[in-house]
């Protein structure tokens, strides 16, 4: 049975949780960084719920809930590259960018789960 609020879902819980962790560790960012990496990472991120959010909203509308949940895996995908970004400026250990890769590929399959089996939820 689907989730009756995406709040509920796992994805958006594992989305939710991944955000939080990213806005944690940015907060150590350097402050030229703020309106770059910084502002771009913790959007991206944060976006993957809010578009969930939205597409939950929409599961009436087949093809507008896969649209909403197809720009949620946009947004964590985007998220990967800006977090290959924080590595690679050394802003972040490669054991935390592990962690989040891993964290984030698991909501990626998660939301392709969604877009192939929309009719479930």
């Amino acid at each position: 049975m689907a989730a009756k609020r995406v709040q509920d879902t796992k994805v958006y819980q594992l989305a939710f949780q991944l955000a939080m962790e990213i806005f944690e560790v940015t907060k150590k960012f350097p402050a030229e960084e703020k309106y770059s990496l910084t502002d771009q990472i913790r959007r991206c991120s944060r976006s993957v719920c809010a578009n969930l959010s939205e597409s939950y909203r929409k599961r009436q509308y087949p093809a507008h809930f896969v649209s909403k949940v197809s720009d949620s895996d946009m947004e964590n995908t985007e998220t990967q590259t800006w977090l290959e970004f924080a590595l690679a400026c050394k802003y972040i250990s490669e054991t935390q960018f592990n962690d989040f890769q891993i964290k984030s590929e698991e909501i990626g399959r998660l939301l392709n789960h969604m877009l192939n089996n929309s009719e479930k939820y």
